[in-house]
């Protein structure tokens, strides 16, 4: 008997393999807690942020995790653009 077939690969997706928490590591290296909390208005980037609280809070509002998504891959745009 086979195995069943693999799910095709996203290789055009930036997100396809990245977890919650190297997304939010990334965002925090690249514009610091508080600049986090100007583009995303969370409380848990705001007040007394880590990264396991903004785990919880992200994993419980789909809103927000999109919010973050996006702000992840505008983050990547620019550094592409910077890297030209």
């Amino acid at each position: 008997m086979q195995p069943p077939p693999s799910p095709p690969g996203q290789p055009r997706n930036p997100l396809h393999g990245m977890t919650l928490e190297a997304i939010l590591t990334a965002l925090v290296a690249a514009y610091g807690w508080p600049g986090l909390a100007e583009r995303v208005a969370l409380r848990c980037f705001s007040s007394e942020p880590s990264i396991a609280s903004s785990l919880k809070v992200l994993r419980k509002t789909p809103w927000a995790r999109e919010k973050v998504e996006s702000l992840y891959l505008f983050l990547l745009r620019e550094q592409r653009r910077g890297g030209r």
